[in-house]
């Protein structure tokens, strides 16, 4: 027997965590985002000394002593550690814990673009110079890409599936579609969802550089990332974990839960056409939004705002600006928010979802921090102050080096 096809089920987000070089915790970070000019832990590592790029955003002011105890420190790598840090606000914030939760209903997805990578370098060193005998035996567990994803499911106490996203800078938004999926295909009830990200490896700058993807502003490096502006010339790294709690949304109703938006549908797509691993794609990027619409049964008038990539960098800004016309039309204010958190990389789509289902909440688009001059070439509107706006729904985007394109679309609750 047949029937009318039903939509895809919606996710309730009953929870957030942020870490980021804009603030610690929500409340922080977001009143940064919205009110400051630039963000707080500009930060020069030894590392970086003499390239052309010799500057990142850092997390200004986190004790992970404090936060996670000592013994942090020998069990997880840094960016397992933010995870944690942000899933435990989230789960704080959505009234979750042992007592009110099957652990076994409770999925974990974390992204990360390079994992560990910091104390894989570490220990490569450490190799050269010092010999095999005294490499950490601890280089496996710290340095893999689901370091984050097991840390946080131990932590938390959860054995659903745990799960990692390597998708580069698209993994944190591909983690939150990834655990709408399993909500809609009944694997678990809830799921803590997102990115996280801590790097500073001088080859992987000094290749980012000659790829002319960074900024080079070192003189102003607080100013150095201006998404859309006609001035910019790259990206700055930052560091961060973004996390969001989705529930099946009768498992929030039942148990009384406050829903603060809704994740509607997603999107994901190949730029298997790019001419390179970094080029940006617009049919890549168009399939990803058009097929994120789609399976949010909205209409591309139904937009209100867009939190986009905006990474700073020459091509990505057109490239996705172009489509995003395209599609969307003139409706939408546009914002980029890694002017303020750095492009967090693997982490960017978990913590720019969660300032997506903030705007909604709050029917508030932040600005674009730097813009001066928008290129004339891009074809949006482009949010230069922070402002209230009337929004039911809105697009997060994230494209990803490899020519991973993937959008998450978010609903007023």
């Amino acid at each position: 027997m047949t029937g009318a096809a039903r939509e895809p089920a919606a996710a309730a987000v009953t929870g957030i965590g942020l870490v980021t070089a804009a603030g610690i915790g929500v409340k922080d970070t977001w009143n940064q985002v919205t009110t400051a000019t630039a963000p707080r832990g500009v930060r020069r590592p030894a590392a970086l000394r003499d390239l052309p790029c010799d500057f990142m955003y850092t997390i200004d002011g986190l004790d992970i002593d404090a936060e996670l105890g000592v013994a942090s420190h020998r069990l997880m790598d840094r960016f397992a550690q933010l995870a944690v840090i942000a899933a435990r606000e989230a789960v704080a914030d959505a009234g979750l814990g042992p007592d009110v939760w099957d652990s076994a209903r409770v999925a974990v997805v974390i992204g990360s673009a390079h994992g560990g990578l910091d104390f894989y370098a570490e220990q490569h060193g450490t190799l050269t110079e010092r010999g095999a005998r005294r490499v950490s035996p601890r280089l496996a567990p710290l340095s893999v890409v689901n370091g984050a994803a097991g840390s946080v499911a131990r932590d938390l106490g959860t054995r659903g599936p745990s799960l990692a996203v390597a998708t580069a800078c698209s993994s944190g938004t591909d983690a939150i579609g990834t655990a709408l999926h399993l909500l809609r295909a009944g694997a678990c009830d809830i799921a803590v969802a997102g990115g996280a990200e801590s790097m500073c490896v001088r080859a992987v700058f000094a290749g980012t550089c000659n790829a002319k993807a960074l900024s080079t502003r070192t003189s102003d490096p607080a100013a150095a990332c201006r998404p859309f502006d006609v001035d910019r010339d790259g990206f700055v790294v930052g560091e961060g974990a973004g996390v969001l709690v989705l529930e099946r949304a009768e498992h929030a109703r039942a148990r009384g839960a406050r829903s603060r938006a809704a994740v509607l549908g997603y999107g994901a797509a190949t730029s298997s056409e790019a001419s390179s691993p970094v080029a940006p794609s617009e049919a890549g990027i168009e399939l990803a939004l058009r097929s994120a619409l789609a399976d949010a049964s909205v209409a591309p008038g139904d937009i209100g705002h867009v939190n986009a990539h905006g990474t700073s960098t020459v091509m990505n800004d057109l490239v996705e600006a172009a489509v995003l016309h395209r599609v969307l039309g003139d409706g939408p204010l546009v914002t980029s928010t890694k002017a303020m958190t750095g492009h967090t990389l693997g982490a960017a789509g978990g913590i720019e979802a969660a300032f997506t289902v903030l705007a909604l909440e709050e029917q508030l688009v932040p600005a674009t921090v730097n813009l001066r001059t928008q290129d004339p070439r891009v074809p949006v509107e482009v949010a230069r102050t922070t402002g209230p706006a009337r929004l039911d729904c809105a697009v997060t985007t994230s494209l990803g080096f490899g020519g991973h394109n993937s959008v998450l679309v978010l609903a007023r609750q």
